[in-house]
């Protein structure tokens, strides 16, 4: 069966897989000292939650994120088409329609996953579905309130990634995950030297780092968010979003039923 190619965010140009670029960009100077200040907290995130099951939503190259993890299964859905044919405990797929069975993981990361999505709350939905009660969601993303907002308003509209990508608020992803029967049970911010790929620069502006972290958190170029799915007794009310477009659920090993194909809003 002919792989499905996934959709491009409009914002970023004619990128055939956003996701690819955006690693790319990990192996430029900036990328990789942001990697490493995302692995440091991953590991103390990733250390402390338990279960069976993990799924890690992005690329097989980025492993090591989870490699930190308890949980004894751990699996990368690619995104990138890049999966080796001999590579265990990985497969493809889309994150609007994991295919995946409803509540069956006990950790799902999801590193810079939505802020180049076109359906973000669709790949939260899908999230919460196949989480079981009580699994968490490790999300990271750009922060869109801090030093590098100037960056991403200078160059953004250029395509270039990752400032093309729809940056979300920690405000605003705590009220999509409220909407879905989550907690927010900690943020933690990272990064706060300005986003230059100089070297010598970035080594010489490592005392903001210490500084940022104890004067203003929040600042962080990005952040580590991590959710829990409420245990539900009563049957929910979904929110009622706004459609922007028909979810796709082709591909998926358990389709999601009528109730679960809500609203949405911006």
């Amino acid at each position: 069966m002919r792989k499905k190619q996934p959709r491009t965010f409009t914002r970023c140009g004619r990128h055939a897989n956003v996701w690819q670029v955006l690693g790319q960009w990990y192996q430029t100077h900036l990328g990789s000292r942001v990697e490493a200040a995302e692995q440091e907290l991953l590991d103390g995130v990733l250390n402390n939650l338990f279960g069976y099951q993990l799924l890690h939503v992005g690329s097989i190259e980025q492993a090591a994120y989870h490699a930190n993890s308890r949980i004894r299964h751990r699996t990368v859905m690619d995104i990138c088409e890049t999966t080796p044919a001999s590579t265990t405990h990985c497969f493809y797929g889309q994150p609007q329609a994991i295919p995946v069975v409803t509540d069956t993981l006990d950790v799902v990361l999801l590193p810079h996953i939505l802020e180049f999505s076109e359906q973000p709350h669709s790949v939260l939905r899908e999230v919460e579905r196949t989480l079981v009660p009580e699994g968490h969601a490790v999300i990271l993303g750009f922060n869109p309130l801090s030093v590098w907002s100037l960056w991403r308003w200078l160059i953004g509209w250029r395509g270039k990634i990752p400032w093309c990508g729809h940056f979300i608020s920690t405000t605003r992803m705590k009220d999509w995950l409220s909407l879905l029967g989550f907690d927010v049970v900690e943020t933690h911010y990272y990064f706060f030297r300005p986003p230059v790929q100089q070297e010598t620069v970035l080594r010489k502006l490592h005392f903001l780092e210490q500084m940022g972290r104890r004067i203003w958190p929040i600042l962080g170029g990005g952040y580590v968010m991590l959710a829990r799915k409420r245990v539900t007794t009563l049957t929910p009310i979904r929110p009622r979003w706004q459609p922007r477009r028909k979810l796709v659920t082709t591909g998926l090993v358990e389709p999601m039923s009528p109730h679960r194909k809500t609203k949405m809003e911006n």
